[in-house]
């Protein structure tokens, strides 16, 4: 009995200081890494003024590429928002193909969805206005809402370099 007394203390003892050994604390801010872009070693890689922002920018420098408000408190589809977004963007970049020469923004507002690219001026405006046409169209009955593509041309895609790293 008077072993058992002895033993009980000193295994909450190794217990307690196992506990605190684990437990690992840092700054919060010690190595944001995610969502910045490494420095090349011939500084040749191009920029957006998107992508040169990093993501503490949001809403200071930049914004959101997806403007909507499923990801509220209680709201009723978040998670098929963000699937549709990606299915969107996989879509008008397969379609335009390497034709978009910036990030796609998408702004939902009730039933409707805004689309928002930077396109290079690289084919005719017939075959564009044909591409608009035939992405708002399937967008729309895949969607079961009106797509309105909101578009601004380029004449080269080196226009849209903000800088190089």
């Amino acid at each position: 009995m008077n072993f058992l007394n002895k033993l009980v203390p000193q295994v909450a003892l190794e217990v307690q200081q196992l506990s605190k050994s684990a437990i690992h604390t840092s700054a919060v801010c010690c190595r944001v890494q995610s969502g910045r872009y490494r420095i090349t070693t011939k500084r040749d890689r191009p920029l957006t003024y998107e992508m040169a922002n990093p993501p503490h920018f949001i809403g200071h420098r930049k914004s959101w590429n997806s403007w909507n408000t499923s990801t509220l408190k209680d709201s009723l589809r978040p998670s098929q928002t963000a699937i549709e977004d990606l299915f969107i963007r996989k879509f008008v970049t397969g379609t335009w193909h390497a034709l978009v020469s910036s990030e796609i923004i998408i702004k939902r507002q009730h039933n409707t969805i805004r689309i928002a690219a930077l396109i290079r001026q690289a084919i005719s405006p017939r075959k564009m206005y044909f591409l608009i046409g035939y992405t708002e169209e399937l967008l729309s009955s895949w969607m079961q809402c009106p797509v309105t593509l909101e578009l601004q041309t380029v004449a080269d895609k080196k226009d849209v370099v903000f800088k190089y790293i």
